[in-house]
């Protein structure tokens, strides 16, 4: 027996089976304990976020709820409404808001300017370089339209170049509310412009990780805040921002990021915080080394192990695998020591019964083989004869009540001939040229009988004639060329006959230039269904030539309607003893 790989061993099956499963209970356990930890590490980042950014977001409300109300107590002042709504407003009217100003900015040091523009252009602020002329084009600039649509309500604005400061590197974000009269007509605006940082400071509590980070977005998609201010001027940066705050809230799981956002009160802006989880990847990654430690360690332990439970379990099986060994060859009786497990005592207590009884069995399966084998081939053989007999009898009368006596005894001296290498003394073996003796003389008795309808020829290596064939398999394959090839010509026909000896087996080839038949019917190895002659012919040869030679022999039809038909008679070199 040709020894088995590595694999086919039970010992090595039985330590890589148990390996195995203590791998894969490691992983799972790992991959439990992996996304267990993680989850609940996730859910504290996710709530540790919206509680931060929900935090920020109230100092921010509240301190914006705190301009509105300085907005309010400049913008509502008598004073202020006083002096804008008269272009000749007494001069104290204006130091009374110029003491508004300094108040506002005094208790607020986030609060750059204060800047407050009448309708008929004149400024009142605490930038006093500030142009005191009217552009003309001021009432038409976006934050006082913007102011005076507004109701008389304070809108915010995002962060810009402080327009009105000769600073113009200082970052700002404005809040802008309409000045009416007592009528409710318009008389003026006024701006507040806050210092950019005082977002910031807000907002520096925020732990996002080193990679998250915070912005505020308005109503118009426009950038209000954002550490890095290249977000203000690149129009791809703020429309990525713009995407993000779009996105579901939660855990981003293709970014590995954490959004929340808020929607911050009494203004148009939105609150974006993004968190960018360096706390759960760090646990992360100490899980998996963690695990790959533990992991390493119990594989290592159970891949010792396990060879030790393999051999002890396999070692008896070998053993008995050993003296096994020994029978192959005749089956001989050869007693065993029960040792091991039960499994294998149990085995080797029942082996010598068995050997005995293999024996006796065997012996009678090759008897009842060599006789079943023996029948079919009789059996066959036997459905053979009476057809040739019938055929050529009828060929015999046919001439007798024509008076073609010369005819009569050459016909009846070749079915005697023909008999006679048929019977071949209870042969089942002949030598093949009598096999293309036998087929020759019953061309001779089928030419008598069409004439010149039919003509033959038959070729034969020399060196073939000693080989040992099955008897009568060529000839049924000639009468099925003559009985469905040529008699249904209406012009002569012809047959040829070949023996050639090819590379590990012989071929007989008969070749007929016939009607033909569609060989949509069969295959060349082997024909759907065989034409059959009296109930013996292609089939009847197929399968006396498989019982000797094997399912690689057989005979083979190629044909083409119109053009003829050839068979092929594929035989081994030696036969089968039976």
């Amino acid at each position: 027996m040709k020894k088995p790989k590595m694999l086919g061993y039970l010992r090595v099956q039985i330590a890589a089976y148990y390996l195995l499963a203590s791998l894969l209970l490691v992983t799972v356990l790992g991959s439990s304990l992996y996304y267990n930890v993680s989850s609940i590490v996730l859910q504290e980042n996710l709530d540790a976020t919206v509680t931060a950014v929900e935090r920020s977001s109230d100092y921010i409300e509240v301190y914006v709820d705190r301009l509105k109300t300085v907005t309010a107590m400049i913008a509502e002042n008598s004073q202020t409404i006083a002096y804008l709504s008269d272009e000749g407003a007494d001069v104290s009217l204006r130091g009374t808001i110029d003491q508004l100003i300094d108040t506002a900015l005094r208790t607020d040091p986030f609060l750059v300017s204060v800047i407050l523009v009448s309708k008929d252009g004149r400024i009142v602020s605490n930038e006093r370089a500030l142009d005191m002329r009217m552009s003309d084009d001021m009432m038409k600039e976006v934050w006082y339209v913007n102011a005076v649509r507004s109701g008389g309500m304070p809108i915010l604005t995002s962060a810009r170049m402080q327009k009105f400061s000769m600073d113009k590197d200082q970052w700002v974000v404005s809040i802008s509310r309409e000045v009416t009269d007592g009528d409710g007509e318009n008389i003026g605006v006024l701006v507040l412009d806050i210092r950019y940082q005082f977002i910031e400071d807000f907002l520096s509590e925020l732990n996002l990780g080193h990679q998250g980070y915070a912005y505020i977005i308005n109503a118009d998609n426009q950038v209000v805040f954002h550490k890095d201010t290249s977000y203000f001027q690149e129009e791809a940066k703020r429309v990525a921002l713009v995407e993000m705050m779009a996105m579901p809230q939660g855990y981003d799981k293709d970014r590995e990021l954490l959004i929340h956002h808020t929607h911050l009160k009494n203004t148009d802006w939105t609150l974006v915080g993004v968190s960018s989880l360096d706390g759960l990847q760090g646990i992360r990654s100490q899980i998996q080394e963690s695990l790959l430690f533990a992991g390493i360690v119990m594989l290592l332990v159970v891949a010792f192990s396990s060879v030790l439970i393999a051999n002890r379990i396999t070692n008896p099986i070998r053993r008995l695998e050993k003296a096994m060994a020994h029978i192959e060859g005749d089956l001989a009786h050869i007693a065993i020591e029960g040792q091991g497990c039960y499994e294998a005592k149990n085995l080797a207590i029942h082996f010598n019964d068995m050997m005995d009884r293999i024996k006796s069995l065997m012996e009678d399966v090759q008897e009842k083989e060599k006789n079943l084998r023996s029948y079919e081939i009789n059996a066959l053989h036997s459905q053979i004869n009476p057809h040739f007999l019938y055929n050529t009898l009828d060929t015999i009368v046919w001439m007798a009540e024509f008076n073609e006596q010369e005819k009569v005894i050459a016909v009846t001296k070749s079915l005697a001939q023909f008999f006679r290498i048929s019977l071949s003394q209870g042969d089942e073996l002949i030598p093949l040229e009598n096999e293309v003796e036998h087929t020759r003389q019953y061309l001779f008795i089928q030419k008598q009988r069409y004439m010149d309808k039919l003509s033959y020829s038959i070729r034969m290596e020399d060196w073939l004639g000693d080989v040992l064939v099955p008897k009568i398999i060529l000839q049924p394959i000639v009468e099925n060329a003559v009985y469905h090839g040529i008699r249904e010509l209406d012009r002569p026909g012809h047959i040829e006959i070949r023996v050639l000896g090819m590379e590990g087996e012989i071929q007989l080839v008969v070749s007929d230039d016939g009607v033909g038949f569609d060989v949509a019917r069969g295959t060349d190895k082997k024909p759907a269904s065989p034409r059959k002659l009296g109930g013996v012919g292609i089939r009847n040869v197929d399968e006396r030539i498989k019982l000797y030679y094997g399912e690689g022999f057989g005979v083979g039809i190629r044909s083409e309607k119109g053009k003829g038909t050839t068979a092929v008679l594929r035989i081994g070199y030696r036969t089968r003893k039976l």
